[in-house]
């Protein structure tokens, strides 16, 4: 099939491949309404003849095309099976060969231009318009017109447009499509703001640093680009099956002429040939799979996957979101007076129920779970930047963080734990020095046990773990589950370029769940997108797992194992009887008619015991003590 580069291309090859299957299956049933229903056999092969000059020539001369440059798959042969069957009179064969090549070429096309519908979801997202402070007037103007110096009004959960420092006013804001890290940061003047970042619930002004076609959101559509046109060059399993079996056709059918002197012998041997085992036993198991894999909430948007993955030996993990659930959790309490430790929790955990801030959940979860009572709260606020006050249980309590504690009480330094890896708070009660609160991100339960069963029952031969995240955290994580090899603090573009090298090593898959993961899950051999928080990246994922389990994962891999298992039992048994065929054809035992009629029983056999992949096994996984029983 031809490569086209351009999505212009990749839509107009994709728009003529459709409207040439379209008029084959109008032929189809012209013809058989007219021969069958209406009796007129004398013109029933019209529309085929139409079908065949309008669909098959340019199919052919695209094939032709293919045999210049050396390239030998199954869809050539169909190319020759298609002049074969006009030659012979097979009208209603040849465009059946047509439908199945225009559809299959379909297909690839609109998997390859799906790359393009990434860098569209990214332009989607970012805002067009800035909101440009000029004295006292605030107005509206275009991104691209923005000089470094500008002041930038951004109003709450609007999306940041371009990379500055905050000038005025506190909030927090969500970067992990870039940093990986899940939590909202903390914005106060003084701070760095990255372009593409959501705002949370307060206003703050802007000054850029600089102009928007060198922001770090236009870094990442670069990157975006810059991978779409690089991704991993595989050859597809009907094409690996089709450079054998291709050539074996043409030298039997070549044979046959010349041992007998009979150009009928070539054309019947052709005709038992046509590959309709690769050309639709293949796509058969794939769609029967893609509908199986839907059933188990995992959508594959890029039916390669399924072809690629049980050949991957390298597994690429993104720490937030996969490894972890992508929330905090509390770990550890550092309290002045130990036997206050469950009363001075469940001061923080009452007040904390009226926060928005990303550490309260952690904290409200962990007091729940130890059934601390909730106490009476009243006179709660809570401004960016200055922390959480309020009354409970009659007592002043104050929760902020240890820069601010020791600009008021530098005295309790010592009482203070040790900086650590992940994020913190401090609790102050009556005025004083009461606790501090460590949190990290909470790591899948699963996680170790996952990790340990890629090797035996995936043949995973390396496991990876890369993050944007600090290094300690990561560091933190992989000791967790038993990953050795971690890459952390990683930009977009350093996770890109790491992605490549190891997949032009071998076969990778990369999981991930955030913007800062779609070029990588371009690049992979396999790109698996957790959950449907990003639509950039569940475009750029050849599969997507809804309920976002380590569980599905593997219910992917071994989806993917049946399914080529069983398409090559279909495609490789059509194969071998077609080439008993083709012998006894090249032998004159089999004239093309039979030989025609003896393909399709071929053909029916192929696809029926394609079609066994729809139907669920009694497990599709072996990962957490369940046994697998793929026996079909």
């Amino acid at each position: 099939m031809s490569n086209t580069s351009s999505p212009s291309g990749l839509v107009d090859q994709s728009r003529s491949q459709i409207a040439i299957a379209a008029l084959a299956i109008v032929a189809i049933v012209l013809h058989l309404v007219m021969r069958y229903g209406l009796g007129r056999a004398d013109i029933a092969d019209f529309p085929l003849y139409v079908a065949l000059l309008l669909g098959g020539i340019p199919l052919v001369w695209e094939l032709l095309g293919n045999l210049v440059r050396g390239e030998f798959g199954s869809d050539l042969l169909a190319g020759i099976s298609i002049v074969t069957a006009a030659i012979l009179g097979e009208y209603l064969a040849g465009t059946l060969v047509v439908l199945m090549l225009s559809g299959g070429e379909a297909l690839e096309a609109y998997a390859v231009r799906s790359a393009s519908s990434v860098l569209e979801a990214l332009s989607r997202r970012m805002p067009s318009q800035a909101h440009r402070q000029s004295g006292s007037s605030i107005d509206d103007v275009p991104v691209e017109s923005i000089v470094i110096g500008d002041q930038i009004v951004l109003f709450p959960h609007e999306v940041c447009p371009i990379d500055g420092t905050v000038t005025e006013g506190h909030t927090v804001m969500d970067e992990s499509y870039l940093t990986g890290e899940p939590y909202l940061m903390s914005k106060t003047p003084g701070s760095a703001v990255l372009s593409g970042a959501i705002n949370g619930d307060s206003a703050i002004t802007i000054r850029a640093e600089k102009v928007a076609k060198d922001s770090r959101y236009a870094q990442i559509m670069n990157v975006m680009q810059s991978s779409s046109q690089h991704r991993p060059q595989i050859r597809r399993l009907g094409d690996q099956l089709g450079a054998i079996y291709t050539p074996i056709a043409l030298t039997v059918a070549f044979a046959a002429w010349i041992a007998s002197g009979d150009p009928v012998r070539f054309l019947a041997v052709l005709v038992v040939a046509t590959p309709c085992p690769l050309l639709i036993a293949i796509p058969v198991a794939i769609i029967g799979s893609i509908s199986l894999a839907a059933k188990r909430a995992i959508v594959i948007r890029d039916p390669a996957v399924l072809e690629r993955m049980d050949q991957c030996r390298t597994v690429i993990f993104d720490k937030t979101g996969t490894l972890t659930y992508g929330r905090p959790e509390l770990v550890k309490e550092s309290v002045v007076d130990p036997a206050q430790k469950d009363a001075t929790l469940s001061l923080v955990g009452s007040i904390e129920r009226y926060s928005k801030h990303p550490l309260a959940e952690a904290i409200v979860e962990a007091a729940s779970t130890r059934d601390l009572p909730v106490l009476a709260t009243s006179e709660i606020s809570e401004k960016a930047g200055q922390g959480l006050r309020g009354t409970v249980g009659g007592r002043q309590l104050r929760i902020t963080n240890r820069k601010t504690l020791l600009g008021e009480l530098p005295h309790v330094a010592p009482d203070l734990p040790p900086p650590a890896a992940g994020l913190e708070c401090v609790v102050m009660v009556d005025g004083e020095y009461a606790a501090t609160y460590q949190f990290r991100d909470t790591p899948r339960a699963e996680g170790k046990s996952f990790i340990r069963h890629l090797g035996p029952q995936h043949r995973i031969e390396r496991v990876m773990l890369l993050s944007g995240d600090r290094e300690s955290e990561v560091r933190y994580l992989a000791d967790r589950v038993g990953v050795t090899e971690i890459h952390a603090e990683k930009s977009p573009e350093e996770k890109l370029e790491i992605v490549r090298k190891e997949t032009a090593a071998a076969g990778t898959i990369f999981v991930g769940d955030g913007i800062n993961d779609a070029p990588a899950l371009m690049a992979a051999t396999v790109g698996i997108a957790f959950g449907q928080n990003s639509d950039v990246t569940t475009e750029a994922a050849g599969a997507v797992i809804l309920d976002s389990s380590l569980e599905k994962v593997d219910e992917l891999l071994h989806i993917s194992r049946r399914m080529r298992r069983i398409a090559l039992q279909s495609a490789v048994g059509g194969m071998a009887i077609s080439i008993i065929g083709m012998i006894v054809a090249a032998a004159g035992y089999l004239p093309p008619v039979a030989g025609a009629i003896t393909q399709e029983l071929i053909d029916v056999a192929a696809v029926v015991n394609a079609l066994r992949v729809a139907i669920r096994p009694k497990s599709l996984t072996d990962f957490d003590g369940a046994k697998t029983t793929e026996t079909d």
